[in-house]
């Protein structure tokens, strides 16, 4: 199976001088954990994750106050539609990451994380077992 199969096509895309608060908002609101930071000043792309803001409000830093620039990864992992999957967890896996830019002709057309990945190496129709009993 290859990423093209499992990535989410609907890009959230924020400017390098969002807050971490808006990001937050944007994020929660279309239930994703990462979006694309794009800076139209300067070649590149780059990526926030859920963890970013974790880790900056952990530091103690105010989301009112702190930019995507100074958080957003820049030295980002990408993968293109046509990787497979094995392809895809392997490179989140060596990168401790959970999420991947899917770039094709220069551009992002889709991220794929850790959950599109199980989700399709999940047979389809799947019997949910009961809990088992404590033993007695």
């Amino acid at each position: 199976m290859l990423v093209r199969d499992a990535m989410s096509t609907l890009i959230l895309t924020l400017g390098p001088t969002h807050t971490l608060r808006q990001a937050a908002c944007l994020m929660s609101g279309r239930h994703v954990g990462a979006a694309v930071v794009l800076d139209p000043e300067h070649s590149g792309i780059g990526i926030l994750t859920e963890r970013d803001i974790l880790n900056s409000i952990g530091a103690g830093h105010d989301p009112d106050r702190e930019i995507l620039s100074a958080h957003a990864t820049t030295d980002v992992v990408f993968c293109t539609p046509d990787a497979t999957l094995n392809e895809a967890a392997e490179a989140m896996v060596r990168g401790g990451f959970r999420h991947l830019i899917v770039l094709e002709d220069g551009g992002p057309v889709g991220i794929v994380s850790v959950r599109d990945v199980i989700r399709c190496w999940l047979p389809q129709r799947r019997t949910i077992l009961p809990s088992p009993s404590p033993l007695r």
